[in-house]
């Protein structure tokens, strides 16, 4: 006999992609540089779908869009960093979430420093830093997951807030 009070399984989404969006949006997040070092070029973007994933090891991830130059180069190098991006990085991210910037010189406007792990660039307006190893990347949807296991940790002296990013703007918490 059936149970009468179990949830209908779920049919093929209705959901309007513009709404998801909103809806999504109101869900505040930090902003962060990704970037990594593959054929003799920097490569960067800004995202928002970083997140930890374990202690034992230590990974993180980044979500990456597979139709992006991005994603070809941090799969060929194997290695990337995060820079958490503090209040101060308002235009970098605007600069790396640009489409269609140029790829050659496109750090050449952003302080940064090299990671002293893997080399990669590391944005100096960050409130921290992760140099990490690609571990698995996992297609879903229109993006990889690239999961990667945390090789250097830096930190930046206290003194200014984070930039987050709500309902398609960047916003400071102060």
């Amino acid at each position: 006999m059936a149970d009468s009070t179990a949830a209908p399984s779920p049919g093929p989404s209705d959901v309007d992609v513009a709404e998801f969006r909103r809806a999504v949006g109101r869900f505040v997040t930090g902003v962060c540089v990704v970037s990594t070092f593959a054929g003799a070029q920097d490569h960067a973007m800004t995202a928002n779908a970083f997140t930890s994933v374990s202690l034992d090891p230590l990974l993180v991830l980044v979500c990456v869009e597979q139709d992006s130059r991005f994603l070809d180069a941090v799969l060929d190098s194997g290695v990337w960093g995060v820079s958490v991006l503090d209040e101060r990085g308002r235009g970098t991210a605007e600069w790396l979430a640009t489409p269609g910037r140029p790829l050659v010189g496109q750090l050449d406007p952003v302080p940064h420093h090299r990671g002293r792990a893997t080399g990669v660039a590391l944005v100096d307006t960050s409130l921290a830093t992760l140099e990490c190893r690609t571990t698995a990347a996992h297609t879903a949807g229109d993006h990889v997951i690239v999961v990667g296991e945390v090789l250097d940790v830096g930190l930046a002296a206290d003194g200014h807030g984070p930039l987050v990013y709500h309902r398609s703007s960047y916003r400071a918490l102060r």
